[in-house]
């Protein structure tokens, strides 16, 4: 069985600025681009798509994304080009922080309200 989020996006240009120039995905359909209605897209194990033709309701995917080192993600993400300037009132969103649960995560949501959170368990 294969799991593959579909987040809806509203300017396929920029979500693929986000995604393939700030984060680590890439194009993984060579005939896929930002004139693309639906775009397949990968970061190591993981696929996705993004789409701008899905119903006008489906906003606001989460996608958890298990990874070694959370600090030294966020900091090359924030190297690259990542904003959190605007979400000042999210300390996850501001930088990577324990949970209660036992992982140490951030998260990063896109200009149209789908977050990936990226964590790793507490040892």
């Amino acid at each position: 069985m294969k799991f593959i989020p579909l987040f809806k996006v509203h300017d396929m240009r920029k979500a693929l600025h986000h995604y393939t120039e700030i984060l680590d995905f890439v194009v993984t359909c060579p005939d896929d681009n930002e004139h693309s209605l639906v775009v397949d897209i990968g970061h190591e194990r993981m696929e996705m798509q993004l789409t701008t033709i899905e119903n006008d309701r489906l906003y606001g995917s989460v996608v958890y994304v298990f990874v070694e080192d959370v600090d030294a993600l966020f900091k090359k993400f924030l190297d690259r080009g990542l904003d959190i300037s605007t979400k000042s009132d999210s300390p996850v969103h501001l930088a990577p922080i324990n949970q209660t649960w036992g992982r140490r995560e951030f998260y990063v949501t896109d200009d149209d309200g789908n977050t990936l959170r990226y964590c790793q368990y507490i040892t």
